[in-house]
């Protein structure tokens, strides 16, 4: 807990001067319930940028459409609900044109994408080879996608890594030692190789993001709060 007191402080005074940041996540933070804990993060003003891949956002429309993620059912002890759910949120979002039109017909009205849309927070969605069906956000020419994950972590203060070692990776590569960087998976071999591949900087949490998230936010909202009164 004391961890996350000190990285919430440290989130706290870095947007209190008025620093960036920016956040990488992995599906796990929808599959794991902490999607509405991110999405309070944005709705906080402490997401200045978000980079993922095509899964984090597919499963977070999916959560907000139908309330599962991959099927599973988030609201009731992870019972099995539609295996199908995830397909047709990438065909509800292709056939809206985008993530901001499902918004903006009021199809979804809740998640990490919504509060982004909503507050015009700017992301990058990064293809693979692996992505079944890509929505049209995602940037399927690596290339390209490297340089938007460039311009969005060009003058990061922060930058908070959340359950994905590839974009973490890809990510730290970018990054100047200046930059303050905390990477929480529940795998530690993660921050292994992010220290390995010259992210030294780095402060490793081994930790399930469905409890450090929710911890984070509960932290945030109580320096907010201390800081209105």
């Amino acid at each position: 807990m004391n961890i996350v007191r000190r990285i919430a402080k440290e989130l706290h005074n870095t947007k209190k001067h008025g620093g960036r940041v920016v956040i990488v996540a992995g599906p796990a933070v929808i599959h794991t319930g902490a999607a509405p804990y991110l999405a309070r993060m944005v709705e906080l003003g402490y997401v200045d940028a978000l980079l993922a891949g095509n899964a984090l956002a597919v499963h977070d429309i999916e959560c907000a459409l139908y309330g599962t993620s991959l099927g599973v059912d988030l609201d009731d002890e992870g019972r099995k609900k539609e295996p199908r759910n995830h397909i047709s949120a990438i065909n509800e979002v292709i056939k809206a044109g985008s993530i901001k039109a499902l918004v903006d017909a009021g199809r979804v009205g809740s998640g990490i994408f919504y509060q982004l849309t909503v507050r015009r927070v700017p992301y990058a969605l990064a293809g693979s080879i692996r992505d079944d069906g890509p929505i049209p956000e995602v940037i399927r020419d690596s290339g390209e996608a490297q340089m938007k994950y460039k311009e969005l972590v060009k003058g990061a203060d922060f930058v908070i890594m959340l359950a994905t070692t590839l974009h973490s990776i890809a990510v730290g590569n970018m990054l100047p030692s200046t930059v303050k960087v905390v990477c929480v998976d529940i795998n530690p071999a993660v921050v292994t190789k992010l220290s390995d591949r010259g992210t030294s900087q780095a402060v490793g949490v081994v930790s399930d993001v469905g409890a450090f998230v929710p911890l984070l936010i509960g932290e945030l909202e109580k320096l907010e709060l201390h800081s209105f009164l």
